[in-house]
């Protein structure tokens, strides 16, 4: 192919003659490009567009600067038993576009055939945005990454401003700073900040998305949350980088708010449904459902690879995002045979020069056939692992036949991880998430309690591995607030004592309550909003001093399995070694891990044990020492007395000389 038949990038791209807008269709007749004043209330001109061979329609506007605001219209034939949803009534948001000058609103008209909807889409915003000059991501693997929803997090904090509060520029808050820093953590990863639009169920509700996992737009920022758009990301990443913090992009590439067949057609249905979307086989107009939401985006066609793609590099090129977490993550390696690690998508992305060093996490299932793949990603992607979040939920409630499930999740899961010839742990471990209970609420309600969701609370998991220490809910009796608080710290302490990266969700290092509700995306309220006044300093100091001893011992942080020559030992609180009786007894309560570990302050090798002791009440415990050295508590709340740890705690204690 000529140079002069080489289709432009994708998107609008401004230059010293005007700006290139494309946009690709393999199935339209034609595209018109829409051009809207600077309120991007009136259209002012329908351009039409050239096709390309290679299905790319391009125009180039010799007056339409940065800043110009427009959107596409699509033609070709309306019939969705076919799979075909062409309806240039339809203003479509490019998938392209980095910026939008509104949030998206649901409407019936969205769905509804000839219904012109230039009042009620966003307009793309024509935009030139500055590289960052590039460098390593400052995420750390074995580091704390903290889990955060934008909005939440800040709305209440009384330090920020009302102007920003609920806004990512928040997070470079000084106050917030500290804080993170405060509980040691490495990386904030942030929830969907891209735009979004609410199910279609919850304006009935009266109830709003507050999570936004329901996007349209891949690269656009929604503009409740990012008033400031790609300068307002990257001065908040400069800021967290500034203070030693990465920060990492919860990204869904699995569906689209566009939804099932009664859905709003608002960018990518309407451009060219075949293409974004996976549909069953010999029924193009039934929607693949691998999400639980409606829709699935083909991810193994090359167009939504190269727009997948780009959109990555954008934000690292424009932002200096130092990684990606990407919701229910089996979808990007599936094609229609299922999931498979060696994916086209996933080997170009660790295989793209400006991707391949950034840190990767897979959320790795979808709720499709074989869609459960915890262990299958390619190294070196990072997974988050339900198996260790149940099984230390599960030690902690009380569970028999546990303690080989707890050895196993402390040693960063190399039953899983081994896989595919895999000699470190890929694993996440968390025991809480935004899906599901906070961590306080995982120790306060035996069943979920969702009905300010407006579903009868039939929403949400039911399979919790929760307990109330015997009490439903809020409490006033100090004795079961204190059983609480207790089953927090020793749930934390477990957490930080595993080896691999750790997971926490903003506000669960505080005793942060959402009242039950275990599925609280539509709650864009004080069930989800971070109360700062009424958090437990006792639990973030708690939190805090684990960060430290992490931060302290290298053991935690490294990712090779233990090989068990003298790495690690396990042992019984009487010191002498596990036996293959106390493994499999169902009432073993007590572990010991003995580890070798570096210690930055005594600047050596030296051992380090964990004492985890379930029981309900306090149990001497003996550690082997050697000549002329002893042994010091490094976590005071979980001593109760010399040699002695106390009820429902996890103690650690390096040996000193």
């Amino acid at each position: 192919m000529s140079q002069a038949n080489v289709s432009p990038p994708l998107g609008a791209v401004p230059g010293p003659d005007g700006t290139t807008f494309a946009v690709w269709s393999g199935a339209a007749s034609g595209i018109e490009l829409c051009l809207f004043d600077e309120t991007g209330e009136r259209e002012l001109r329908r351009l039409p567009m050239q096709r390309g061979e290679d299905g790319v329609h391009s125009l180039l506007v010799a007056d339409a600067p940065v800043g110009t605001r427009y959107g596409f219209r699509a033609w070709g034939t309306y019939a969705p038993d076919d799979g075909l949803w062409f309806d240039p009534a339809k203003l479509l948001v490019d998938p392209y576009a980095t910026e939008l000058d509104r949030p998206f609103r649901h409407d019936p008209r969205l769905s509804l055939f000839g219904d012109d909807t230039a009042d009620l889409v966003p307009k793309a915003i024509v935009r030139v945005h500055p590289s960052v000059p590039p460098q390593p991501p400052q995420v750390k693997t074995g580091g704390l990454i903290y889990e955060i929803a934008v909005r939440p997090f800040t709305m209440l904090h009384p330090d920020i401003p009302d102007s920003v509060r609920g806004t990512l520029g928040a997070l470079a808050h000084p106050s917030i700073i500290a804080h993170l820093k405060q509980i040691g953590v490495s990386a904030v990863e942030l929830m969907p900040i891209t735009a979004w639009i609410d199910e279609r169920h919850l304006p009935p509700l009266g109830l709003t998305n507050g999570w936004g996992y329901n996007p349209i737009a891949f690269m656009a920022l929604d503009p409740r949350l990012v008033p400031g758009g790609v300068a307002e990301l990257r001065d908040t990443v400069t800021a967290l980088h500034d203070a030693g913090i990465g920060t990492i992009l919860d990204l869904v590439f699995n569906h689209s708010g566009e939804s099932d067949r009664l859905g709003a057609t608002l960018s990518m249905r309407g451009l060219d449904n075949h293409t974004y979307y996976r549909h069953a086989t010999g029924r193009p107009g039934e929607l693949i459902n691998d999400t639980g939401t409606g829709n699935t985006i083909a991810c193994d066609h090359p167009v939504v690879r190269q727009l997948i793609l780009d959109s990555l590099r954008h934000f690292v090129r424009a932002a200096g995002i130092d990684g990606f977490r990407f919701d229910l993550g089996s979808i990007l390696g599936r094609d229609r045979n299922g999931f498979r690690n060696d994916a086209a998508l996933l080997t170009e992305m660790l295989a793209d020069p400006v991707l391949k060093d950034r840190v990767l996490i897979a959320e790795p299932w979808d709720i499709g056939p074989g869609g459960y793949q915890l262990g299958n990603f390619p190294a070196p992607f990072l997974e988050w692992n339900d198996r260790a979040r149940d099984d230390l939920r599960r030690v902690w409630r009380g569970d028999r036949h546990i303690v080989g499930d707890l050895a196993t999740a402390l040693a960063g899961s190399s039953n899983i991880f081994s896989r595919h010839g895999g000699e470190q742990t890929r694993s996440v471990n968390f025991i809480a998430a935004h899906d599901g209970f906070t961590l306080m609420d995982l120790v306060s309600y035996a069943g979920k309690h969702n009905e300010a969701n407006g579903e009868d609370n039939r929403d949400g998991h039911s399979d919790n591995q929760s307990w109330n220490n015997g009490v439903e809910g809020a409490t006033d009796d100090p004795e079961v607030q204190a059983f609480r608080r207790r089953d927090v710290m020793a749930l934390l302490s477990t957490l930080f004592a595993t080896r691999g990266t750790v997971m926490l969700t903003a506000g669960d290092e505080a005793g942060r309550s959402q009242r039950g509700n275990n599925n609280a995306y539509c709650q864009d309220n004080a069930i989800t909003w971070v109360d700062w006044r009424a958090l437990d300093p006792t639990l973030i100091a708690h939190t805090a001093l684990l960060s430290q001893i992490r931060a302290r011992f290298d053991v935690f942080r490294e990712t090779a399995f233990f090989t068990g020559n003298g790495d690690v030992q396990w042992l019984r609180l009487d010191g002498q070694p596990m036996t293959t009786g106390d493994w499999e007894s169902p009432s073993t309560d007590n572990l010991i891990m003995l580890l070798t570990t570096g210690d930055a302050v005594q600047n050596r090798s030296t051992r380090l044990a964990v004492v985890i002791n379930r029981s309900h009440a306090p149990h001497p415990f003996h550690l082997p020492t050697q000549q002329g050295m002893g042994w010091q508590s490094l976590l005071p709340s979980a001593s109760a007395g010399v040699s002695m740890v106390a009820a429902r705690s996890v103690g650690f204690h390096v040996e000193i000389s």
